[in-house]
This record gives structure tokens, C-alpha cells and sequence, in this order.
């Protein structure tokens, strides 16, 4: 399941990230590729090591931790820092899985890669082309989103960023472990806390049909969640 959620920054948010991306010193993204990825990767990524990177990363894990939309869809356990990418005209990246385990940097954590998450950082109408394809049960699906919104997808997907015919694509790119492995499992409670906020803010928090299914909702988190 694809989850849109919508203005994680806002548009001064963007526009402050911008102007940090524009000054910023872009490498190639082959040198972060690994030997399958070096065949379909050509972009450029920011050393994630360095400012305004480190900054620029840690200001969008603020953020997240204030988007409830987030939290109840991913669960999150342990979070890769946010790292940044741009693709200019001819510049795409080819079918791909994201690796199963990755180590956080400046740590000893491995992160089981659950959930990949894509926060766009330039408007649609600045660019042709740089749709995120993500395979799906439904077949392929395209995400091209405002700046400002992110998308979370599973990490099992085969996924590419089409070319770009025009204009430049900027976008934050990480990946989250949430402490409920199984997808169906989280897509389960994240569809039945939906229907929580949505009784409680038609019925009121301490009806007794609201109250009833957070007791269910608590009691399955209880049963299927793995905190690290």
C-alpha cells in the first residue's frame, strides 16, 4: 500500500530547504551505489556526512515525529537519516529494490529496511518526467507529488525515477524499520486508527464504541509489535 502524506514541510519549509540545496555541493550518485545499483543510477546525491545534509536531514525527523499521519503509518522504530538527491535533464534511476539491512551512520544499529519514503522537495511543474514508479499488486503506480508531501511505500517494491525531459527534481529519500514487520499487519492497524480519529471526532473520545476499539487497536500492537 501506497500512503500519501501531505505537507510534512510547509511551503517556507521548502522554500529554506531550497536555497540550502541550491548552495549545496552535489556528487555523483554512483558513489553511493552499490555493483547492481551502479547499472541503472545516475543522479546526484549530497554527502549525508556533511552540512547543510546533517541539518537539512535532522530538521525533517523533527518534523516527522510531529506528523501523527506518519507515526500511524509506519510505526517507527528506528529511522535512516534523510538523504537528498537531484536529478537534472536525462538523469533517471532504473528498476530497483532497496537493500534489505542497512547500518545507520555514526552507529552500531542495523535497520531493517520496512518502509522507503520519498519527501519531494521541488513542484511538479518544475520538471517533466522523475515520476517514482513503484510496482504494485495493482500493477505500477506513479507518484509525483508536491513539495512538501511524502509518499511511503514498502521496501519490497521494485521501484525507478523515470528521466527527466525538463528541469530538475530534488527530493529526501530514507527508510524506516517500524516496530510491526509484517506489512498486513500494519496496514491493518493503520486503517483501523484511521477509523478511531475519525469516530472520535464524531462521537467524542469516551464513547463507548471509540473506546472499545483503541482497547483493540492497543491490545493488537500489544500482540504484533517488536520495539528493538
Amino acid at each position: 500500500m501506497l500512503i500519501t502524506l501531505p505537507k510534512v514541510l510547509s511551503i517556507a519549509e521548502v522554500r529554506q530547504f531550497r536555497e540550502h540545496l541550491h548552495n549545496a555541493e552535489w556528487q555523483d550518485g554512483l558513489s553511493t551505489a552499490g555493483s547492481l545499483a551502479r547499472h541503472v543510477k545516475n543522479n546526484q546525491q549530497l554527502d549525508d556526512s556533511q552540512e547543510p545534509a546533517i541539518s537539512l536531514a535532522n530538521h525533517i525527523l523533527k518534523a516527522l515525529a510531529c506528523t501523527p499521519a506518519f507515526v500511524s503509518a509506519a510505526l517507527p522504530d528506528r529511522i535512516y537519516p534523510p538523504k537528498f538527491n537531484r536529478y537534472r535533464e536525462s538523469e533517471t534511476y532504473g528498476a530497483h529494490i532497496d537493500a534489505a539491512l542497512m547500518q545507520i551512520p555514526g552507529s552500531h544499529l542495523t535497520l531493517r529496511t520496512d518502509l522507503s519514503a520519498s519527501l519531494f522537495l521541488a513542484d511538479p511543474d518544475e520538471y517533466d518526467g522523475g515520476e517514482l514508479c513503484i510496482n504494485t499488486q495493482h500493477g505500477t503506480q506513479t507518484v509525483k507529488l508536491a513539495a512538501g508531501d511524502m509518499v511511503l511505500y514498502p521496501s519490497t517494491s521494485l521501484h525507478s525515477v523515470s528521466p527527466i525531459t525538463r528541469g530538475v527534481r530534488v527530493a529526501a529519500f530514507f527508510w524506516i524499520q517500524s516496530m510491526v514487520k509484517d506489512i498486513q499487519q500494519r496496514e491493518l492497524l493503520f486503517e483501523l486508527d484511521n477509523s478511531i480519529q475519525k469516530l472520535t471526532a464524531e462521537l467524542g473520545p469516551n464513547h463507548l464504541e471509540v473506546v472499545h476499539l483503541s482497547g483493540l487497536y492497543h491490545n493488537l500492537l500489544r500482540q504484533w509489535a517488536t520495539p528493538s
